[in-house]
Order: structure tokens, then sequence, then C-alpha cells
């Protein structure tokens, strides 16, 4: 509404395009035939969503934003889907219960307050703000990941069955 100038019907455009790159992203996994380079997916996801959101800062026209939003969405799956893959491929039989509810905490239980710090930005800073510290955030954490991802790597390929 701010920076687009948009009402329901933008909204329902950019929600949409988001979901369309998610599809994509899960067809780019579903077309994989193991978990090998896995990590690399994860890390090269983190860092297509981080920035596209920081690129979605300084997009100011709807047409831009939808193409930003796509690749968004598919690098959120893509990222959240291999992470929960390399999980559930390195959890041993006994604890992947367990395991997968610590990841799904971490998810699901902390995004409201995430999206409360970012509602809180977006009202004193700018409606931009957490688009960009958030896609810098996520770029910060996808570095640090791809240069863990040889010792990862090892792991994951080691502990995959077949």
């Amino acid at each position: 509404k701010d920076v687009l100038h948009g009402g329901p019907r933008t909204y329902g455009v950019l929600m949409a395009t988001i979901g369309a790159g998610a599809l994509c992203g899960a067809l780019f996994l579903a077309s994989r035939r193991g978990v090998d380079g896995l990590g690399r997916s994860a890390a090269l996801g983190a860092l297509v969503f981080g920035a596209s959101l920081v690129l979605l800062t300084f997009a100011h026209s709807i047409p831009l934003s939808t193409v930003l939003l796509f690749f968004a969405g598919a690098g959120m799956m893509v990222q959240l889907a291999s992470c929960n893959t390399i999980l559930q491929t390195l959890s041993d039989d006994d604890k992947r219960g367990r395991v997968m509810s610590f990841y799904s905490l971490s998810l699901m239980g902390m995004s409201p307050f995430g999206s409360l710090l970012a509602g809180w930005l977006a009202g004193r800073v700018s409606p931009q703000a957490p688009f960009l510290i958030g896609g810098l955030s996520c770029l910060l954490g996808a570095s640090a990941f791809w240069r863990a991802l040889p010792r990862s790597t090892l792991a994951c390929e080691k502990a995959a069955p077949g």
C-alpha cells in the first residue's frame, strides 16, 4: 500500500507470485534423484531468498516486485525443504521425531516473533526496513552455511542410504 500504491488485488497478485515461485522450487527439488548436493541447494536457496529480499527493498514497481517475490518464494522453498531433508537424513531413526519437533518449533514457533519485529520495524523505520534487514541476515547465514558445507556435505553423504 505505502510503496507500490496497490490494494487488495495487488496484494493477492504478490502473494500468488510467492506461491508460484515456491511451487517451482518444490518441483526442482522433486526432480532430484538423491541427497547428494542437497547442502549446496539449501545454501543457494537461502542466498536467492536473501538476495531477493534485499533487492525488493529497492523495488518500486509491481512488475519488478512480482519477479523478485517469485525468486524469493522459490529460494525459500528450496532452502526449507532441503534443510528438512538433510535433517531427516542425518537423524538416527530413534531420534528423528525429536529432531523434527525441534525443527518445527524453531520454524513455526519463532515466526510470530519475527513477524512482530518486522511489523515494528516497518512502522518505526520504513516498510522496506524488514526486507533489508531480513535479507542481509539471510545472506550472512547462507554465507556461513556455505563455508561449512564441505564438513556438512561429507556427514550427509555418509549417513545417506545407498
